[in-house]
């Protein structure tokens, strides 16, 4: 895909954050203010000195929000869910350079609170992708039990498994048993 570092980390991060709700089978990954922190922390979310519970009711419901984005049965369900989260975030487009990381564009207001940095900086990336016609790059693992998703960055698209090593490797051995077993 032809996008720079910072749209595959905001891409990368909503996919992490997205993979946190229960919605994608498992427990509820952001169940606390600590593991907030820890995500905040893991993704070098910058600006975000203080967690409060306020923020992660507001985090977990932008969480699913982007599901939706990502199980929208088409592009123009991906394109108005995608819209109704965008409008309800102030998005202030700047350049910055911070914690080592080269010149790239923030797309959260300055005061932003993290539900609202999150909703814009990945809804940015994801909006970008759409824009590129690239929809069918947002998918739901194939594995019959994970709905984990993810970006295919493959260039011919053709990722169906959310990771290689752990649904994609257990998917091949199940196939490998059933032909030797026939």
């Amino acid at each position: 895909m032809p996008f720079g570092h910072d749209m595959v980390y905001s891409l990368a991060t909503v996919v992490e954050l997205v993979n946190t709700s229960p919605s994608t089978g498992g427990d509820d990954r952001l169940a606390d203010l600590a593991t907030l922190r820890a995500f905040v922390e893991a993704r070098q979310v910058s600006g975000i000195t203080t967690l409060t519970p306020r923020d992660l009711g507001q985090v977990r419901l932008v969480r699913e929000a982007f599901h939706r984005v990502f199980t929208a049965p088409d592009q123009p369900s991906a394109v108005r869910q995608l819209n109704a989260l965008l409008s309800e975030t102030r998005i202030t487009p700047r350049l910055t350079e911070h914690d080592g990381h080269p010149l790239h564009v923030h797309y959260f207001a300055p005061d932003a609170t993290l539900s609202e940095h999150l909703a814009a900086d990945c809804g940015v990336a994801l909006a970008h992708l759409l824009v590129e016609g690239e929809w069918e790059r947002l998918r739901t693992c194939s594995a019959p039990d994970c709905d984990r998703v993810f970006v295919d960055e493959s260039r011919n698209r053709s990722r169906v498994y959310c990771d290689s090593r752990t649904c994609g490797n257990r998917m091949h051995v199940a196939a490998y048993r059933a032909r030797r077993r026939a």
